[in-house]
């Protein structure tokens, strides 16, 4: 499927079936409002992008005051599984959950090629614009 015809559903279902220790995942603009998500239906969305928008501030004032530039991505660790909260650009956020038998490396590579499918789709949008 070409990124103009995907939807962000798509893309973050994309994820899910990708790999199968991935249970959820969303979208989510820096102030905290979801833009998209994938999520149990049993999740609240609303207080997912709240803690999400939270974790983005948190690590990005970590990368600035430890001196290490932008913020890109933090994962947490957890005893049943990680979080992973990955940078789109400077206007969203994709975070997503996994169970602990995720293979980090292929998720790091999904996410970061995700990452960039949801870039193209909120440019298109208009939802989305690149450091001047």
């Amino acid at each position: 499927m070409d990124t103009e015809e995907e939807t962000l559903e798509d893309i973050l279902n994309s994820i899910l079936a990708s790999m199968p220790e991935v249970k959820s995942a969303a979208v989510v603009s820096n102030e905290g409002l979801p833009i998209a998500s994938v999520l149990p239906s049993d999740t609240d969305e609303a207080k997912i992008s709240a803690i999400t928008a939270a974790i983005m501030t948190l690590a990005e004032l970590a990368t600035q005051e430890f001196g290490k530039g932008i913020f890109e991505q933090v994962f947490v660790r957890g005893q049943n599984g990680y979080v992973f909260t990955m940078a789109v650009g400077k206007t969203a956020v994709l975070t997503i959950s996994t169970t602990k038998n995720i293979n980090l490396g292929l998720i790091f590579i999904e996410t970061k090629r995700s990452c960039d499918k949801i870039a193209k789709y909120l440019m298109g949008e208009g939802l989305y614009y690149e450091n001047s």
